[in-house]
């Protein structure tokens, strides 16, 4: 008890002091075993198939008539990093349904050369609420990243890419994707987005 106190005082000054660079909590992230077997079913849920279905839509349209996708969606596309965010607020699904997408997510990236190179929670104490943000970053594998091409160059695939789920007050709001390439001598220019929206969603 003696203990306890002094802990609580220092976990509440944390709490007012929390900034960017300064969360109030930061831990790696560890799925439970019954998380990762309930994880497992979901991938081969209707859930799944249509949220996959409904980005790769969307896509398709933002390339043709970009004003006239979803609300509850948006595009990325900047010279350096290209992505999407899933406005989950603004949608029927749950909390589960944006976590394992989440994962979903990091798990086809993998698959495509990439190693993790983090997964973390940071947890910070904003005015209105309590900002929790979920994040994958993932970088192409050493031995791939390394491959000797006719260039000379480092092949760097898509980018390094960053999956950030964000929830405020324990709702979901948001789950933001970015492929970010280097533009320099170096490094082979980055295979196109579209590929990669191909192959995550194939």
């Amino acid at each position: 008890m003696d203990k306890l106190w002094p802990y609580l005082r220092n976990l509440f000054s944390k709490a007012e002091e929390s900034s960017p660079s300064q969360p109030l909590l930061h831990q790696l992230i560890e799925r439970s075993s019954a998380e990762l077997a309930d994880y497992e079913r979901w991938k081969k849920t209707l859930v799944r198939r249509r949220l996959i279905d409904w980005l790769f839509n969307q896509y398709a349209i933002y390339q043709a008539l970009p004003l006239d996708i979803d609300e509850a969606l948006d595009f990325l596309d900047t010279p350096s990093s290209k992505g999407f965010v899933i406005h989950f607020a603004q949608t029927r699904y749950s909390r589960r349904d944006a976590t394992f997408f989440f994962d979903y997510l990091k798990e086809k990236v993998r698959e495509l050369g990439y190693r993790t190179q983090v997964s973390d929670t940071r947890t910070y104490n904003r005015p209105n609420w309590v900002e929790t943000v979920e994040r994958h970053y993932l970088k192409p594998r050493p031995t791939f990243q390394m491959e000797e091409q006719a260039s000379g160059k480092f092949n760097q695939k898509f980018g390094n890419i960053t999956i950030e789920l964000e929830i405020r007050d324990e709702q979901v709001h948001n789950l933001r994707f970015r492929a970010t390439s280097y533009n320099d001598h170096l490094y082979e220019e980055a295979e196109g987005f579209g590929e990669l929206m191909k192959q995550l969603m194939g």
